[in-house]
């Protein structure tokens, strides 16, 4: 039986429903799938942010969970309902921050920190409000080719190379002025 080769392109397109940083009418579109938990996510989540910098308006980025079963699902949403409350990349980038510290107490503060309404908070966490949600994005980058984390797309192909800055870097700015 022949391998079955794994995808190239992004399948689901970006929606409303993302989580986008940057116009919609950016040169590139960066679109991330990663896991609060991985440390090569937390590695990468600060080369982002020094992309970021560096392209500014030029850049859309758009970052999807992909957490690895048992592993960062309780982090994943927590993001979903930091972003119910307005705050997804305010908690995005504390979990990243402190990699690691996803427990319910963590997760707690965090969510205190950023002023999100707590009880609220804790009901969708107890009563996984978001879980179908986090497995969605898991099931649209299992179709997208997604295997591990992080994994890149730019401009909807997949980033076939490392994600330092050295490579990725590059690779976006490529993209944004095409030959």
């Amino acid at each position: 039986m022949p391998k079955k080769s794994r995808s190239r392109s992004l399948t689901a397109r970006v929606s409303p429903s993302d989580h986008v940083r940057g116009s919609p009418l950016a040169e590139v579109t960066l679109v991330a799938y990663g896991d609060f938990a991985c440390p090569a996510c937390a590695r990468s989540y600060r080369v982002v942010k020094k992309i970021q910098a560096k392209m500014g308006a030029r850049l859309r980025y758009v970052f999807r969970s992909f957490p690895q079963p048992g592993s960062s699902e309780d982090a994943a949403e927590a993001a979903e309902c930091a972003s119910n409350q307005g705050q997804f990349w305010e908690m995005h980038d504390r979990l990243f921050e402190n990699r690691g510290a996803s427990d319910e107490v963590h997760l707690a503060r965090y969510a205190t920190e950023l002023g999100l309404d707590l009880g609220k908070f804790r009901r969708d966490m107890t009563g996984h409000v978001h879980a179908a949600r986090v497995r969605a994005r898991r099931r649209a980058g299992a179709r997208s080719g997604v295997l591990g984390t992080p994994t890149f797309f730019i401009n909807a192909l997949r980033h076939e190379s490392d994600f330092g800055l050295a490579t990725l870097l590059p690779a976006v700015q490529a993209a944004a002025s095409p030959s």
